[in-house]
């Protein structure tokens, strides 16, 4: 055993270094055995990095503080800092106020952000594996008229035409008017195709096809699973944008059938004054879907904008 092992160390010593096995790199462990890279910051970018976080949550935690408390905290000087206790009360007079229907505006808001969140994933999946893996004719004319779609801001322009459409329809102050002009988005489509085309290489394609894989098959079992951070990451800022619309539905649906951000409007004491301790109490419940979103799919958005990162 002894001569066999001297052998085989006296062969790897006399054998070229070029075609020595090469011994792999471990990123460095801290100390609770993690394998993570250690990357040491300057007291200054510590300093910025706090700053940022602290920028970013305190609009969250004042919302807190005004929810909490009657309707003279959000206009007193100086301003309480610390929550209060009346949040319990006051998320159960804006879930029951009749005039502002806001739980009514919560399904509704969930129904259609849900919907076009759905229609845009798919229809953006499939049109930009498309532009991206697929050759035919016409496809740059389509991608430039795509673009041009992004370029002028026809929810803007077109409400007047739009609202026209739906009083032929019969749709107006139906759910159906928020949904059907947002099931396309073209910064959708053209997400995707630029997603697909780093994900998906042509070689893994052309190989599909030589095995006699059809096209639908080889969008579902190459496709998907490759752009799915791309996807988690379309699905969430598109619910994100129609759960935050107001304008349109504002227009579209009735003070009695609204939506969540139309109904946050109606929570007032009066014609001319705002309750802003109210009004806090809706935005609060207003995002815990989003919340919620965020959390299902975290991380795929984290580990879609991680490897687009990488990729850049």
């Amino acid at each position: 055993m002894s001569t066999v092992t001297s052998r085989t160390r006296a062969d790897a010593a006399s054998e070229p270094a070029d075609r020595r096995p090469t011994r792999r790199l471990r990123p460095r462990r801290n100390r609770s055995g993690a394998g993570v890279h250690v990357w040491d910051a300057t007291p200054l970018t510590r300093i910025a990095i706090g700053a940022t976080i602290i920028l970013s949550i305190f609009p969250l935690y004042w919302m807190i503080v005004v929810a909490s408390r009657d309707a003279s905290a959000a206009t007193t000087f100086p301003p309480p800092m610390t929550p209060g206790g009346n949040l319990g009360d006051n998320v159960s007079t804006a879930i029951n106020d009749d005039s502002s229907n806001l739980v009514k505006g919560l399904i509704n808001s969930f129904i259609v952000s849900g919907t076009v969140a759905f229609s845009v994933v798919v229809i953006s999946t499939l049109a930009g594996f498309a532009f991206a893996k697929l050759r035919f004719k016409g496809s740059t004319v389509l991608l430039a008229i795509i673009l041009l779609t992004m370029a002028v801001p026809l929810q803007h322009i077109g409400i007047v035409p739009l609202y026209i459409m739906m009083i032929e329809l019969g749709w107006v102050n139906t759910l159906q008017a928020v949904i059907l002009p947002f099931l396309v988005n073209g910064f959708g489509i053209f997400l995707m195709r630029q997603y697909t085309i780093q994900a998906v290489p042509d070689e893994l394609v052309e190989a599909a096809r030589i095995d006699g894989a059809s096209t639908l098959r080889i969008y579902w079992n190459i496709v998907l699973p490759a752009v799915r951070p791309g996807i988690a990451v379309l699905g969430l800022l598109t619910f994100m944008q129609n759960w935050n619309e107001f304008l349109w539905p504002l227009i579209a649906l009735s003070p009695d059938n609204p939506t969540v951000q139309v109904a946050i409007q109606q929570l007032t004491t009066g014609n001319y004054s705002a309750d802003y301790s109210m009004i806090f109490t809706g935005t609060l419940l207003s995002i815990l879907p989003l919340l919620i979103v965020f959390i299902a799919f975290g991380k795929q958005i984290v580990g879609g904008i991680m490897e687009g990162g990488v990729k850049a």
